[in-house]
Protein backbone atom coordinates (compact mmCIF):
# COMPACT_ATOMS: atom_id res chain seq x y z
CA UNK A 1 0.00 0.00 0.00
CA UNK A 2 1.15 3.54 -0.65
CA UNK A 3 2.48 5.26 2.46
CA UNK A 4 -0.49 5.56 4.82
CA UNK A 5 0.52 9.15 5.48
CA UNK A 6 -0.25 10.06 1.86
CA UNK A 7 -3.91 9.05 2.08
CA UNK A 8 -6.59 11.23 3.54
CA UNK A 9 -7.63 8.75 6.16
CA UNK A 10 -6.91 5.16 6.98
CA UNK A 11 -8.37 2.84 9.47
CA UNK A 12 -5.95 2.56 12.35
CA UNK A 13 -8.10 0.54 14.67
CA UNK A 14 -5.72 -2.05 15.97
CA UNK A 15 -8.34 -3.90 17.95
CA UNK A 16 -7.88 -5.10 21.48
CA UNK A 17 -6.53 -8.56 22.14
CA UNK A 18 -8.29 -10.50 24.86
CA UNK A 19 -5.76 -12.46 26.82
CA UNK A 20 -7.29 -15.71 27.97
CA UNK A 21 -5.99 -17.59 30.98
CA UNK A 22 -5.28 -20.71 29.01
CA UNK A 23 -2.27 -22.64 27.85
CA UNK A 24 -0.84 -21.29 24.62
CA UNK A 25 0.21 -24.30 22.62
CA UNK A 26 2.61 -24.33 19.69
CA UNK A 27 0.89 -24.07 16.33
CA UNK A 28 1.23 -27.44 14.67
CA UNK A 29 1.41 -28.48 11.06
CA UNK A 30 -0.40 -31.56 9.84
CA UNK A 31 0.11 -32.37 6.20
CA UNK A 32 3.49 -33.41 4.79
CA UNK A 33 4.34 -31.88 1.43
CA UNK A 34 4.32 -34.08 -1.68
CA UNK A 35 7.56 -35.10 -3.36
CA UNK A 36 6.37 -34.59 -6.96
CA UNK A 37 8.14 -31.28 -7.53
CA UNK A 38 11.03 -30.44 -9.86
CA UNK A 39 14.53 -30.93 -8.47
CA UNK A 40 14.84 -27.26 -7.53
CA UNK A 41 17.30 -26.60 -4.69
CA UNK A 42 17.62 -22.82 -4.78
CA UNK A 43 14.62 -20.49 -4.55
CA UNK A 44 14.94 -16.73 -4.94
CA UNK A 45 11.93 -14.60 -3.96
CA UNK A 46 12.01 -10.93 -4.91
CA UNK A 47 9.24 -8.70 -3.61
CA UNK A 48 7.83 -5.54 -5.18
CA UNK A 49 5.03 -3.27 -3.95
CA UNK A 50 1.50 -2.13 -4.60
CA UNK A 51 0.57 -2.75 -8.21
CA UNK A 52 -2.41 -4.45 -9.77
CA UNK A 53 -2.08 -6.93 -12.62
CA UNK A 54 -3.30 -4.73 -15.46
CA UNK A 55 -0.91 -1.89 -14.75
CA UNK A 56 2.07 -4.21 -14.41
CA UNK A 57 1.41 -6.59 -17.29
CA UNK A 58 -0.99 -4.61 -19.48
CA UNK A 59 -0.08 -3.06 -22.84
CA UNK A 60 0.89 0.29 -21.28
CA UNK A 61 3.08 -1.22 -18.57
CA UNK A 62 5.98 0.95 -17.38
CA UNK A 63 7.89 -2.25 -16.52
CA UNK A 64 9.37 -3.60 -19.79
CA UNK A 65 12.10 -5.64 -18.11
CA UNK A 66 9.67 -7.45 -15.82
CA UNK A 67 7.53 -8.26 -18.85
CA UNK A 68 10.68 -9.47 -20.62
CA UNK A 69 11.28 -11.84 -17.73
CA UNK A 70 7.67 -13.03 -17.92
CA UNK A 71 8.22 -13.87 -21.58
CA UNK A 72 11.45 -15.73 -20.71
CA UNK A 73 9.73 -17.75 -17.99
CA UNK A 74 6.17 -18.14 -16.70
CA UNK A 75 3.49 -15.54 -16.10
CA UNK A 76 0.93 -16.45 -13.44
CA UNK A 77 -2.02 -14.37 -14.60
CA UNK A 78 -4.31 -15.17 -11.68
CA UNK A 79 -1.98 -14.74 -8.74
CA UNK A 80 -3.51 -12.83 -5.80
CA UNK A 81 -2.34 -11.08 -2.67
CA UNK A 82 -4.05 -12.10 0.55
CA UNK A 83 -4.64 -8.83 2.42
CA UNK A 84 -4.20 -5.07 2.65
CA UNK A 85 -1.87 -3.42 3.66
CA UNK A 86 1.70 -4.68 3.20
CA UNK A 87 2.74 -6.45 6.38
CA UNK A 88 -0.01 -9.05 6.51
CA UNK A 89 1.09 -10.32 3.09
CA UNK A 90 4.76 -10.55 4.04
CA UNK A 91 3.94 -12.45 7.23
CA UNK A 92 1.75 -14.86 5.25
CA UNK A 93 4.54 -15.56 2.76
CA UNK A 94 6.87 -17.05 5.37
CA UNK A 95 4.48 -18.43 8.01
CA UNK A 96 1.03 -19.09 6.60
CA UNK A 97 -0.44 -16.84 9.30
CA UNK A 98 -3.40 -14.71 8.26
CA UNK A 99 -3.43 -11.00 8.93
CA UNK A 100 -4.64 -9.56 12.21
CA UNK A 101 -5.81 -6.03 13.04
CA UNK A 102 -2.25 -4.83 13.74
CA UNK A 103 -0.52 -6.33 10.70
CA UNK A 104 -3.41 -5.15 8.51
CA UNK A 105 -2.36 -1.65 9.50
CA UNK A 106 1.39 -2.21 9.03
CA UNK A 107 2.26 -2.15 12.75
CA UNK A 108 3.20 1.51 13.22
CA UNK A 109 4.38 0.46 16.68
CA UNK A 110 6.66 -2.60 16.95
CA UNK A 111 4.54 -4.41 19.54
CA UNK A 112 4.22 -7.96 20.79
CA UNK A 113 1.59 -10.27 19.36
CA UNK A 114 -0.55 -11.20 22.35
CA UNK A 115 -1.56 -14.79 21.77
CA UNK A 116 -4.85 -15.89 23.30
CA UNK A 117 -4.81 -19.40 21.86
CA UNK A 118 -4.33 -21.50 18.75
CA UNK A 119 -6.89 -22.42 16.11
CA UNK A 120 -6.93 -25.99 14.77
CA UNK A 121 -5.99 -24.75 11.30
CA UNK A 122 -2.55 -23.58 12.43
CA UNK A 123 -3.50 -19.97 13.15
CA UNK A 124 -2.39 -18.03 16.21
CA UNK A 125 -5.39 -16.36 17.85
CA UNK A 126 -4.76 -12.83 19.08
CA UNK A 127 -3.47 -9.50 17.82
CA UNK A 128 -0.19 -7.68 17.52
CA UNK A 129 3.00 -7.61 15.51
CA UNK A 130 5.87 -9.78 16.75
CA UNK A 131 4.75 -13.40 17.05
CA UNK A 132 5.90 -15.50 20.02
CA UNK A 133 8.63 -18.09 19.60
CA UNK A 134 6.16 -20.97 19.29
CA UNK A 135 4.92 -19.68 15.91
CA UNK A 136 7.06 -21.31 13.21
CA UNK A 137 8.20 -19.93 9.87
CA UNK A 138 9.81 -21.46 6.84
CA UNK A 139 13.16 -20.34 8.30
CA UNK A 140 12.92 -22.83 11.17
CA UNK A 141 11.68 -25.50 8.78
CA UNK A 142 14.70 -25.06 6.54
CA UNK A 143 17.14 -25.09 9.42
CA UNK A 144 15.60 -28.31 10.75
CA UNK A 145 16.32 -29.91 7.36
CA UNK A 146 19.89 -28.51 7.36
CA UNK A 147 19.02 -26.18 4.49
CA UNK A 148 20.24 -22.59 4.40
CA UNK A 149 18.23 -19.38 4.16
CA UNK A 150 19.11 -15.72 3.89
CA UNK A 151 17.19 -12.47 3.56
CA UNK A 152 18.73 -9.47 1.81
CA UNK A 153 17.29 -6.07 2.69
CA UNK A 154 18.30 -3.01 0.68
CA UNK A 155 19.46 -0.04 2.79
CA UNK A 156 19.08 -1.85 6.12
CA UNK A 157 21.60 -0.31 8.48
CA UNK A 158 22.57 2.55 6.18
CA UNK A 159 21.62 4.85 9.07
CA UNK A 160 22.90 2.93 12.13
CA UNK A 161 21.04 5.22 14.50
CA UNK A 162 17.79 4.02 12.91
CA UNK A 163 18.36 0.27 12.67
CA UNK A 164 21.14 -2.29 12.62
CA UNK A 165 22.67 -3.48 9.38
CA UNK A 166 21.94 -7.04 10.49
CA UNK A 167 18.58 -8.22 11.78
CA UNK A 168 17.44 -4.59 11.80
CA UNK A 169 14.21 -3.70 13.60
CA UNK A 170 12.91 -1.15 16.13
CA UNK A 171 13.02 -1.90 19.86
CA UNK A 172 10.00 -3.83 21.09
CA UNK A 173 7.24 -1.47 22.10
CA UNK A 174 8.72 1.47 20.22
CA UNK A 175 7.25 3.43 17.36
CA UNK A 176 8.57 2.04 14.08
CA UNK A 177 10.73 4.86 12.78
CA UNK A 178 11.28 3.03 9.47
CA UNK A 179 7.68 3.54 8.33
CA UNK A 180 8.83 6.46 6.16
CA UNK A 181 11.98 6.66 4.06
CA UNK A 182 14.77 9.05 4.87
CA UNK A 183 17.57 10.23 2.61
CA UNK A 184 20.21 7.52 2.43
CA UNK A 185 18.12 4.89 4.23
CA UNK A 186 14.84 3.79 2.67
CA UNK A 187 14.61 0.47 4.53
CA UNK A 188 11.18 -0.45 5.92
CA UNK A 189 10.93 -3.03 8.69
CA UNK A 190 7.37 -3.87 7.64
CA UNK A 191 8.72 -5.21 4.33
CA UNK A 192 11.03 -7.58 6.20
CA UNK A 193 8.75 -10.33 7.54
CA UNK A 194 11.49 -12.17 9.41
CA UNK A 195 11.58 -9.36 12.00
CA UNK A 196 8.07 -10.23 13.20
CA UNK A 197 8.89 -13.60 14.74
CA UNK A 198 10.67 -14.07 18.05
CA UNK A 199 11.90 -17.44 16.81
CA UNK A 200 14.11 -15.46 14.42
CA UNK A 201 14.95 -12.13 16.09
CA UNK A 202 15.80 -13.77 19.43
CA UNK A 203 18.22 -16.18 17.79
CA UNK A 204 21.95 -15.36 17.96
CA UNK A 205 22.17 -16.27 14.28
CA UNK A 206 19.61 -13.67 13.14
CA UNK A 207 22.38 -11.32 12.06
CA UNK A 208 23.88 -14.02 9.86
CA UNK A 209 20.57 -14.64 8.09
CA UNK A 210 19.12 -11.14 7.66
CA UNK A 211 21.64 -8.82 6.06
CA UNK A 212 22.01 -5.78 3.83
CA UNK A 213 21.43 -6.36 0.11
CA UNK A 214 25.03 -5.37 -0.59
CA UNK A 215 26.08 -8.89 0.46
CA UNK A 216 24.11 -10.58 -2.32
CA UNK A 217 26.53 -10.04 -5.21
CA UNK A 218 29.40 -11.79 -3.44
CA UNK A 219 27.20 -14.64 -2.19
CA UNK A 220 25.92 -15.34 -5.70
CA UNK A 221 29.41 -15.95 -7.03
CA UNK A 222 29.63 -19.49 -5.71
CA UNK A 223 27.26 -22.37 -5.16
CA UNK A 224 28.62 -22.86 -1.65
CA UNK A 225 27.80 -19.29 -0.61
CA UNK A 226 24.28 -19.18 -2.06
CA UNK A 227 21.51 -20.18 0.34
CA UNK A 228 18.77 -22.60 -0.64
CA UNK A 229 16.13 -19.98 0.16
CA UNK A 230 16.79 -16.34 -0.67
CA UNK A 231 14.35 -13.51 0.10
CA UNK A 232 15.07 -10.07 -1.40
CA UNK A 233 13.37 -6.81 -0.47
CA UNK A 234 14.36 -3.58 -2.26
CA UNK A 235 14.14 -0.25 -0.47
CA UNK A 236 10.95 1.84 -0.44
CA UNK A 237 11.81 3.46 -3.75
CA UNK A 238 13.15 0.46 -5.65
CA UNK A 239 10.25 -1.79 -4.69
CA UNK A 240 7.84 0.74 -6.18
CA UNK A 241 6.21 1.73 -2.89
CA UNK A 242 7.25 5.39 -2.92
CA UNK A 243 7.07 7.86 -5.78
CA UNK A 244 5.28 7.07 -9.01
CA UNK A 245 2.45 8.96 -10.71
CA UNK A 246 4.52 12.13 -10.86
CA UNK A 247 5.80 11.95 -7.27
CA UNK A 248 9.42 11.32 -6.36
CA UNK A 249 11.26 9.25 -3.79
CA UNK A 250 13.38 10.98 -1.14
CA UNK A 251 16.38 10.01 -3.29
CA UNK A 252 14.98 12.00 -6.21
CA UNK A 253 14.29 8.86 -8.23
CA UNK A 254 10.90 8.48 -9.94
CA UNK A 255 9.81 5.52 -7.84
CA UNK A 256 6.77 3.41 -8.68
CA UNK A 257 7.04 0.67 -11.30
CA UNK A 258 9.65 2.65 -13.22
CA UNK A 259 12.19 2.45 -10.39
CA UNK A 260 11.17 -1.12 -9.55
CA UNK A 261 11.84 -2.18 -13.14
CA UNK A 262 15.22 -0.48 -13.10
CA UNK A 263 16.09 -2.30 -9.88
CA UNK A 264 15.23 -5.61 -11.53
CA UNK A 265 17.51 -4.76 -14.46
CA UNK A 266 20.37 -4.25 -12.03
CA UNK A 267 19.85 -7.23 -9.71
CA UNK A 268 18.15 -10.03 -11.65
CA UNK A 269 20.90 -10.69 -14.23
CA UNK A 270 23.36 -11.58 -11.46
CA UNK A 271 20.82 -14.02 -10.00
CA UNK A 272 20.17 -15.69 -13.36
CA UNK A 273 23.88 -15.92 -14.10
CA UNK A 274 24.73 -17.41 -10.69
CA UNK A 275 25.91 -21.02 -10.41
CA UNK A 276 23.06 -21.82 -8.03
CA UNK A 277 20.32 -20.59 -10.33
CA UNK A 278 21.83 -22.14 -13.45
CA UNK A 279 22.12 -25.47 -11.71
CA UNK A 280 18.68 -25.84 -10.09
CA UNK A 281 17.18 -22.42 -9.38
CA UNK A 282 13.77 -20.79 -9.33
CA UNK A 283 13.26 -17.03 -9.30
CA UNK A 284 9.86 -15.72 -8.17
CA UNK A 285 8.99 -12.04 -8.59
CA UNK A 286 5.69 -10.79 -7.27
CA UNK A 287 4.06 -7.95 -5.34
CA UNK A 288 2.83 -7.76 -1.79
CA UNK A 289 -0.61 -6.41 -2.76
CA UNK A 290 -2.53 -4.53 -5.41
CA UNK A 291 -2.78 -0.80 -4.92
CA UNK A 292 -5.61 0.44 -2.71
CA UNK A 293 -6.63 3.97 -1.86
CA UNK A 294 -9.68 4.86 0.14
CA UNK A 295 -11.09 7.46 2.50
CA UNK A 296 -12.27 6.61 5.99
CA UNK A 297 -14.72 8.86 7.79
CA UNK A 298 -14.10 8.46 11.52
CA UNK A 299 -17.35 10.25 12.41
CA UNK A 300 -19.57 7.79 10.56
CA UNK A 301 -17.13 4.84 10.56
CA UNK A 302 -17.64 4.43 6.83
CA UNK A 303 -15.15 3.62 4.09
CA UNK A 304 -15.14 4.79 0.48
CA UNK A 305 -12.78 3.02 -1.92
CA UNK A 306 -11.28 5.52 -4.36
CA UNK A 307 -9.26 3.04 -6.40
CA UNK A 308 -7.64 -0.36 -6.15
CA UNK A 309 -8.43 -4.04 -5.88
CA UNK A 310 -9.48 -6.13 -2.88
CA UNK A 311 -10.27 -9.37 -4.72
CA UNK A 312 -9.24 -12.81 -3.46
CA UNK A 313 -8.98 -16.30 -4.85
CA UNK A 314 -8.62 -19.87 -3.80
CA UNK A 315 -11.34 -19.82 -1.09
CA UNK A 316 -9.04 -17.70 1.07
CA UNK A 317 -10.19 -17.82 4.71
CA UNK A 318 -10.13 -14.55 6.67
CA UNK A 319 -8.45 -16.10 9.69
CA UNK A 320 -9.59 -16.05 13.31
CA UNK A 321 -8.56 -12.47 14.02
CA UNK A 322 -10.37 -10.49 11.31
CA UNK A 323 -14.06 -10.58 10.39
CA UNK A 324 -14.99 -12.19 7.09
CA UNK A 325 -15.85 -9.79 4.31
CA UNK A 326 -19.54 -8.95 4.11
CA UNK A 327 -20.54 -7.26 0.83
CA UNK A 328 -23.49 -5.54 2.49
CA UNK A 329 -21.03 -3.65 4.67
CA UNK A 330 -19.20 -2.14 1.72
CA UNK A 331 -19.29 1.56 2.51
CA UNK A 332 -20.98 0.67 5.77
CA UNK A 333 -19.98 0.95 9.43
CA UNK A 334 -16.90 -1.25 9.70
CA UNK A 335 -13.28 -0.33 10.34
CA UNK A 336 -12.06 -3.68 8.98
CA UNK A 337 -14.31 -5.63 6.63
CA UNK A 338 -12.37 -8.68 5.52
CA UNK A 339 -8.64 -9.31 4.94
CA UNK A 340 -8.62 -6.63 2.25
CA UNK A 341 -9.82 -4.01 4.77
CA UNK A 342 -12.84 -3.38 2.52
CA UNK A 343 -12.84 -6.68 0.65
CA UNK A 344 -11.94 -10.38 0.83
CA UNK A 345 -8.28 -10.18 -0.26
CA UNK A 346 -5.30 -8.19 -1.47
CA UNK A 347 -6.19 -8.06 -5.16
CA UNK A 348 -4.91 -9.62 -8.37
CA UNK A 349 -1.21 -8.89 -8.79
CA UNK A 350 0.34 -11.58 -11.01
CA UNK A 351 3.69 -13.28 -10.55
CA UNK A 352 6.69 -14.05 -12.77
CA UNK A 353 8.71 -17.24 -12.39
CA UNK A 354 11.95 -18.06 -14.20
CA UNK A 355 13.74 -21.39 -13.93
CA UNK A 356 15.52 -24.07 -15.92
CA UNK A 357 12.36 -26.07 -15.18
CA UNK A 358 10.09 -23.55 -16.92
CA UNK A 359 9.76 -23.32 -20.67
CA UNK A 360 9.95 -19.72 -21.92
CA UNK A 361 6.57 -18.29 -22.83
CA UNK A 362 4.64 -20.31 -20.25
CA UNK A 363 1.38 -18.67 -19.17
CA UNK A 364 -0.78 -20.07 -16.38
CA UNK A 365 -4.36 -19.08 -15.64
CA UNK A 366 -4.60 -21.26 -12.53
CA UNK A 367 -5.58 -19.22 -9.45
CA UNK A 368 -2.79 -18.89 -6.88
CA UNK A 369 -2.09 -16.63 -3.91
CA UNK A 370 0.60 -16.03 -1.28
CA UNK A 371 -0.44 -19.16 0.62
CA UNK A 372 0.05 -21.09 -2.63
CA UNK A 373 3.55 -19.67 -2.95
CA UNK A 374 4.49 -20.74 0.56
CA UNK A 375 2.96 -24.18 -0.02
CA UNK A 376 4.86 -24.55 -3.30
CA UNK A 377 8.22 -23.61 -1.79
CA UNK A 378 7.59 -25.96 1.13
CA UNK A 379 6.79 -28.65 -1.41
CA UNK A 380 10.04 -28.01 -3.25
CA UNK A 381 12.02 -28.58 -0.05
CA UNK A 382 9.76 -31.42 1.21
CA UNK A 383 8.63 -29.43 4.24
CA UNK A 384 5.31 -29.59 6.05
CA UNK A 385 2.74 -26.93 5.22
CA UNK A 386 2.42 -24.06 7.69
CA UNK A 387 -0.82 -22.31 8.63
CA UNK A 388 -3.19 -21.69 5.75
CA UNK A 389 -0.68 -23.17 3.32
CA UNK A 390 -2.17 -26.42 4.63
CA UNK A 391 -5.66 -25.78 3.21
CA UNK A 392 -6.84 -29.06 1.66
CA UNK A 393 -7.82 -27.65 -1.74
CA UNK A 394 -5.03 -25.10 -2.11
CA UNK A 395 -2.97 -25.67 -5.25
CA UNK A 396 0.79 -25.76 -5.49
CA UNK A 397 2.61 -24.64 -8.62
CA UNK A 398 2.27 -27.62 -10.94
CA UNK A 399 2.71 -28.69 -14.55
CA UNK A 400 1.03 -25.47 -15.67
CA UNK A 401 4.13 -23.66 -14.32
CA UNK A 402 6.94 -26.20 -14.43
CA UNK A 403 6.57 -26.87 -18.15
CA UNK A 404 10.07 -28.36 -18.49
CA UNK A 405 10.03 -30.86 -15.60
CA UNK A 406 13.41 -32.37 -16.49
CA UNK A 407 15.05 -28.97 -16.46
CA UNK A 408 17.15 -27.16 -19.05
CA UNK A 409 20.28 -29.18 -18.52
CA UNK A 410 23.00 -28.21 -20.93
CA UNK A 411 21.20 -25.19 -22.27
CA UNK A 412 18.60 -22.49 -21.91
CA UNK A 413 18.43 -20.91 -18.46
CA UNK A 414 20.57 -23.62 -16.90
CA UNK A 415 23.63 -23.35 -19.08
CA UNK A 416 23.59 -20.14 -21.09
CA UNK A 417 23.65 -16.42 -20.42
CA UNK A 418 20.08 -16.13 -21.69
CA UNK A 419 17.72 -14.97 -20.17
CA UNK A 420 20.12 -12.74 -18.23
CA UNK A 421 21.13 -11.08 -21.50
CA UNK A 422 19.42 -8.03 -22.92
CA UNK A 423 15.76 -7.71 -23.80
CA UNK A 424 16.35 -8.49 -27.47
CA UNK A 425 18.49 -11.58 -26.87
CA UNK A 426 17.28 -14.74 -28.58
CA UNK A 427 17.33 -18.06 -26.71
CA UNK A 428 20.24 -20.41 -27.43
CA UNK A 429 19.77 -23.02 -30.19
CA UNK A 430 19.02 -25.90 -27.80
CA UNK A 431 16.02 -24.08 -26.30
CA UNK A 432 12.60 -24.92 -27.69
CA UNK A 433 12.32 -22.78 -30.83
CA UNK A 434 8.56 -22.52 -30.38
CA UNK A 435 9.00 -20.77 -27.02
CA UNK A 436 11.25 -17.86 -27.79
CA UNK A 437 9.69 -15.61 -25.20
CA UNK A 438 7.07 -13.68 -27.14
CA UNK A 439 5.13 -11.33 -24.93
CA UNK A 440 2.39 -13.31 -23.15
CA UNK A 441 -1.23 -12.45 -23.81
CA UNK A 442 -2.99 -10.61 -21.02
Amino acid sequence: MRDWRSLQHHSRALGSAVVLLMAVLPVSTATPAPAAMPAIRHVFILMLENEGYQRTFGPQSPAPYLNHLAARGALLKNYYATSHFSLGNYVTLISGQAANAATENDCPRFEEFIQAGSAPDGQAVGAGCVYPANIPTIAQQLEARHLRWKAYMEDMGNAPDRESGRCGHPPLGAVDNTQAAQAGDQYATRHNPFMYFHAIIDSPSCGEHVVNLSALAQDLKSLAATSNYVFITPNLCHDGHDGGNGARCVSGEPGGLESADQFLRQVVPSILASPAFRRDGLLIITFDEADLEYDFDFATRTSHVKSGDTAACCNEPPGPNIPAYQPLLAGGPASINGPGLVGPGGGRIGAVLVSPYIRPGTVSSVPYNHYSLLRSVEGIFSLNYLGYADQPDLKTFGADVFSRPQGGRGGCAAGADWPSAGLSAAPPPNCDASHTGAAPAN
